[in-house]
């Protein structure tokens, strides 16, 4: 697996303005809330969203009140077409449309040394399923101009192609040329299946945190395939895996802070237009590039 380093700028070149409009999904705590604090930081309309209403307001409020007016809330459930659709109702009617979008919302329902499938359908639907969906509503949305406007999902290392042996699997992913969202869904399917039946430890799946790995493993190949379908079309796509970071999923263990991963995010987020890739995989805290998600 070759990495290769990125020449980034140690500080942000300005080229966005407070009618810059970034989304942030889960952005009431952990990562999401440290991103959306960043982006408002530095000057950007951040929408945060979460599914518990009484916690997204809360989040706002504790942004005003250090200063930062020019965050908004908008309660969302990526499981929820209805919860979508509103969401593009009222970008486009308050905002007339947006120019970045995070897809940071996850769970995991394991504990960091265990390796439970009981929820397996539950955590497919809500990382991988629900920032696709969540995608599609919204990109008739995007203002390609030439900031280019920018998609980041947050995703996971366990997500990568060596974490995944199963042959039918690894057959499909590796396929560049043929690679499609019906491929995927197929690759998704067909690990739930294996799950139902009771087969998934022996048909190799990723062996860590395996139906969040799986769920990462589809949203890294949707990355590819938006990536190249909007190649030169004025949307950037890419993933971050921002590494063990202390969060609510990680029981607050972890390499790095919240506040760390939304500075890796906003830095590959907030690059200028003629040095943002696309398609690409970040990996941890530092600038490094995968050359396939």
């Amino acid at each position: 697996m070759a990495f290769k380093e990125l020449n980034e700028p140690s500080s942000l070149t300005r080229w966005w303005s407070e009618n810059t409009v970034a989304v942030v999904t889960g952005g009431n705590r952990g990562i999401g809330f440290s991103l959306v604090k960043k982006f408002a930081e530095l000057g950007l309309t951040v929408i945060l969203t979460c599914r518990d209403d009484s916690k997204g307001q809360e989040a706002i409020e504790s942004l005003k009140a250090q200063g930062l007016n020019n965050v908004h809330f908008f309660r969302l459930d990526v499981m929820d077409t209805a919860c979508i659709n509103g969401l593009v109702s009222w970008l486009k009617q308050a905002f007339g449309g947006l120019d970045i979008l995070v897809n940071n919302a996850a769970v995991s329902f394991n504990e960091i040394n265990e390796n439970s499938v009981q929820y397996a359908e539950t955590t497919i639907k809500t990382n991988y399923y629900g920032p696709k969906i969540l995608t599609e509503a919204l990109l008739p949305l995007f203002r390609r101009s030439e900031s280019i406007s920018r998609i980041l999902n947050v995703s996971s290392r366990l997500g990568l192609l060596n974490k995944v042996s199963n042959p039918v699997a690894r057959q499909l992913l590796e396929d560049e040329e043929r690679l499609s969202e019906e491929r995927i869904d197929f690759i998704i399917n067909r690990f739930l299946e294996d799950v139902n039946t009771g087969v998934w430890e022996d048909e190799g799946w990723p062996k860590v945190w395996t139906d969040y790995a799986v769920s990462k493993v589809g949203l890294n190949a949707y990355s590819r395939v938006l990536a190249k379908r909007y190649d030169g079309l004025g949307i950037s796509v890419n993933c971050l895996c921002p590494g063990f970071t202390q969060t609510g999923m990680t029981a607050g263990t972890g390499n790095h802070s919240a506040d760390s991963a939304a500075e890796m995010a906003a830095q590959i987020v907030l690059l200028p237009p003629e040095k943002l890739p696309t398609g690409k995989f970040y990996i941890k805290n530092k600038p490094f590039l995968y050359s396939k998600i």
